[in-house]
């Protein structure tokens, strides 16, 4: 079994990710510690950067603690400022809690996350009208369609 602990500060198994306005250093915990329903990741955002889309998940809750920086969190329509302690609840629903973390200060911004980890999701976009529907882990995902809302077909197209 896994060491159930781990000092945040010791972590050196981060993984970049950078396109265009979006960039993020993501260090995965989960495993690291033998946690199985929960997910854990430590995140560092270069100044005015931020990490992933605004995005609302209908079936995952995610948690956010702030622990460095200062940053811009967008929810549903509503924005609020970030400081270190700050403690962001992000349940499941509608796109009244899309959510988005935006580095808007002058130093990384570095948070943990925390998310449930079920096996089906449906996660919209409200900025890009996308989704994505997936089943399956995020390393062994066994259905994931990314779509736009607008180019819906009728449920019966192309049945016989």
């Amino acid at each position: 079994m896994n060491r159930p602990v781990v000092n945040l500060n010791e972590l050196e198994n981060y993984e970049e990710f950078k396109k265009e306005g979006f960039q993020s250093h993501d260090a995965p915990i989960a495993s690291i510690i033998g946690a199985k329903k929960l997910g854990y990741v430590m995140t560092v955002v270069e100044p005015g950067k931020k990490a992933a889309p605004f995005h609302n998940h209908h079936i995952n809750e995610e948690m956010f603690l702030i622990f460095s920086g200062t940053g811009l969190l967008r929810f549903g329509e509503e924005e609020y400022e970030l400081k270190p302690m700050d403690i962001i609840a992000c349940p499941p629903g509608g796109r009244e809690v899309a959510h988005q973390i935006i580095n808007t200060g002058n130093e990384d911004l570095r948070y943990l996350s925390l998310s449930t980890m079920e096996p089906v999701e449906v996660c919209e976009y409200p900025d890009s009208d996308k989704y994505a529907a997936s089943v399956g882990t995020r390393n062994d995902s066994s259905f994931r369609h990314v779509g736009v809302k607008s180019n819906q077909v009728d449920f019966w197209q192309g049945e016989k």
